[in-house]
């Protein structure tokens, strides 16, 4: 699978720096939660696991009944619902690549949901089909931990953020980006965090 698209690069990006899922510590937390309204469809992704314990993590709604979220979040998962307006829809069933190893990080991270009924939207983000993802920027938004550059992830708060970033470059089928130090900033400087899979 090549790259992917925005609208799932939250599903593919790295996570593991200390200072993912985070926000500009300069930036009050309101403008991200603010900016994040403005993406009705990255919703909450919540169910429980084979071991009956509870996940949770973001989806997009790309049609009335479908959703695209990580496969490393659904493998495994017996039921899943998103939320959205504080109303539940359940989800029928998850799909994603058989090629889907999670011991081979980065590689077919995808999946795809169904949802019982409809969620209707009056836009539904397109996935991006170009290839030309590195040094442009992109929109992230999710339901994860949050927290500042210097603190790292640490609130659960279920609320949605949203900011910005530049893709540094692709390795596998990930889009990487980190804090932009050393580059030219956006306004809204983000990474992503635990609960952000899925996402945009």
């Amino acid at each position: 699978m090549k790259k992917l698209s925005f609208l799932v690069l939250l599903t593919i990006f790295f996570a593991y720096s200390g200072w993912a899922g985070t926000i500009d510590p300069n930036i009050p937390d309101e403008k991200y939660i603010e900016y994040g309204k403005a993406f009705n469809y990255v919703v909450s992704l919540c169910g429980k696991t084979e071991d009956d314990s509870r996940y949770c993590a973001s989806a997009v709604i790309i049609k009335p009944k479908y959703i695209l979220t990580a496969a490393h979040v659904v493998k495994g998962v017996v039921s899943g619902e998103i939320t959205v307006d504080g109303k539940k829809y359940a989800i029928e069933y998850f799909h994603y690549p058989k090629e889907y190893d999670s011991n081979k990080f980065g590689f077919y991270d995808i999946a795809i949901g169904k949802l019982k009924e409809p969620v209707e939207l009056e836009f539904y983000p397109p996935l991006y089909v170009n290839n030309d993802e590195a040094g442009k920027v992109c929109c992230i938004s999710g339901f994860g931990l949050t927290g500042t550059f210097n603190t790292g992830a640490r609130l659960s708060d279920n609320r949605r953020r949203a900011g910005s970033n530049i893709v540094d470059h692709i390795d596998k089928d990930l889009l990487i980006c980190s804090p932009s130090k050393d580059k030219l900033k956006t306004s809204l400087e983000f990474l992503i965090a635990s609960g952000d899979s899925g996402g945009l």
